[in-house]
């Protein structure tokens, strides 16, 4: 079992309990710094999207580091049981959403709220999810503000495209032999 905790902010250092099933992946601690090493240390405010939570490392993590809010998306129950455990621990629920449901149904349900995000993370199932399609939807759903950045954690050997509509990709990075993450940025 990989343990995972938040790497940085005001719950920096804090264990998060992990999806008790095979068939979720955590971000590794050594990924998700990479990941923030690239997309800014610290955040002044902003709402975060993400799109497979698993055990909600990602948004947590952006929580912790001075994002205002944040939606939680899987379709997997002890993934959202997870999620909401981890929240709990860290006494995160009051500026948190967790919803059980596939990412382009909650899209549409945060595009008629008239949402927007700031930073967003799209970490399906390897193989098995059209990057480029979640991308339009964001697109599509108006999701979206100026400057947005989209994190897409991948298989390597699945080519993410340069550009989706408004998003273009400015960083690609490997780590290890099979985790790939593809950044983009929306440009207006």
């Amino acid at each position: 079992m990989i343990i995972v905790r938040v790497i940085s902010g005001t719950h920096k250092g804090q264990r998060l309990y992990s999806v008790p099933t095979h068939d979720t992946r955590p971000t590794t601690d050594k990924v998700k710094e990479a990941i923030f090493q690239i997309i800014g240390p610290y955040f002044e405010g902003g709402m975060v999207f993400d799109g497979f939570a698993g055990s909600g490392g990602l948004g947590i993590e952006c929580l912790s580091r001075g994002a205002s809010e944040a939606i939680f998306v899987d379709k997997e129950q002890k993934a959202i049981k997870t999620v909401k455990d981890n929240l709990k621990s860290l006494k995160l629920e009051d500026r948190a959403e967790v919803y059980r449901t596939d990412a382009s149904r909650a899209m549409k349900a945060a595009s008629k709220r008239g949402l927007v995000f700031s930073y967003v993370f799209l970490d399906p199932p390897y193989k098995k999810f059209s990057y480029e399609e979640l991308m339009e939807n964001l697109l599509e759903y108006g999701l979206l503000e100026k400057n947005t950045l989209v994190v897409c954690e991948h298989d390597v050997s699945e080519a993410l495209p340069e550009k989706v509509g408004a998003l273009r990709l400015f960083k690609q990075e490997e780590y290890g032999s099979n985790i790939g993450v593809a950044f983009y940025q929306k440009e207006d």
